[in-house]
This record gives structure tokens, sequence and C-alpha cells, in this order.
């Protein structure tokens, strides 16, 4: 992601990669402790954001693949925070920009086996409700890891809840097609700009 962070920050945003706990099998280290670290990581942006430089009230979480699922998490997963959290600080982001999210963690998606009996406790795609930050959802149509009928599906139910959900597809797009080919990257950047000025967010070039 630091293409994408460095962008930013030529852009006048504060641009942040967090690091979280990956998925280790037989440790302790389980999918649930990923999205703990990614809501811990809004809250702690958010609660030291004058020293940070930035607004609280514009942050935008932004992940690829599995980091996809974590950043959606932010705003999806309530009740898996770490103990140690102040859960009085929001971890809502105030927009979602996924890049072939993990979004489907059921059989027919990704991430069932690491996840067994409690997928549908971390299935985006099972959590979308009214009320959800506006998103902005990119995904290949031949994406041969994390299935495109997954995005698809849950672009529709993110449109039935109200919640403003824009979806670019990757025409015969594999897994990360907009980080594999200049022409598609430049074109992201330009998505996410035309995205999020809407919104609010000012992109000032600072070089």
């Amino acid at each position: 992601m630091y293409p994408f962070v460095a962008w930013a920050a030529e852009h006048g945003f504060v641009g942040i990669s967090a690091q979280y706990r990956r998925y280790k099998p037989q440790t302790a280290n389980t999918v649930f402790e990923s999205v703990k670290d990614a809501r811990s990581a809004l809250r702690y942006v958010r609660a030291h954001a004058a020293e940070l430089g930035l607004d609280p009230h514009r942050l935008v979480a932004m992940g690829s693949s599995a980091g996809g699922h974590l950043a959606v998490g932010t705003a999806l997963f309530d009740g898996v925070d770490d103990a140690g959290d102040d859960r009085a600080i929001s971890c809502r982001p105030d927009a979602l920009v996924l890049l072939w999210p993990v979004i489907d963690t059921s059989a027919d998606g990704y991430g069932n086996a690491k996840l067994g009996e409690r997928w549908r406790e971390l299935s985006p795609l099972l959590r979308v409700r009214a009320g959800l930050p506006p998103t902005l959802l990119f995904h290949g149509t031949a994406d041969a890891t994390v299935p495109f009928a997954g995005a698809r599906a849950f672009h529709e139910a993110m449109r039935q809840a109200k919640n403003e959900c824009e979806f670019v597809i990757g025409p015969n797009g594999g897994h990360g097609f907009a980080m594999n080919e200049a022409t598609a990257y430049l074109d992201a950047l330009q998505r996410i700009e035309a995205f999020l000025i809407p919104l609010g967010y000012q992109f000032t070039p600072t070089r």
C-alpha cells in the first residue's frame, strides 16, 4: 500500500500504513486479532489527530485484499475490539476505499477455512447495514483469489441498505489488477480522487 500512501501524502493528506498481527495457524494470531489491530489503529489515529496533524473527522480507511477486509471491518465488526481500547473513541472511518477486498468469508468466498465455524462473524457481506461510510470498491472480474461474485453481492447489499457505494469493475482484472499495471494504477488514483472530493476532501499537491 505504500505507493497509495505516498500519493496521498503528496496531495496534502497524512498517509499512514498500519501494521497488524497476521493470521498464523496453531497460534493465538487469528483473523480476529488482525481485525482488533485495525480497529485499534483507527482509534489511535483519531485520538492523536492533533499530534499527527490531521482532521479526526476525515479519516479514510483503505486496504487491499486481506487489508481491505480489515479496512471495512473498522466500520462493520462492532464488538471485535482489543480489551485495552478506549471504546469511547470511534473506530468508524469517514470513508472507505476497498481494493479487491476479502468481502465474503463463506465457502463460496475466501477465508472460510481460516475462520472455521465463526466465519459469519467476520463476513462483511453479512454485516451490511444502513448508515455505513461512503465506499469505493474495486474488484476484477477474473480475480482467482477473492471471487468477484462476493464484491458484486456486497455492492448490491450496500445499495439496498441505502449506503453510498461506487463499484469499479476491472474487466478481466485479476487479484491486485490496479497494482500490477501502470495505466490501471493511475486510473485508480483518479477514481479515488473523484470519489473523495465531493465528500469534502481537498487534494493539494505538495510538490
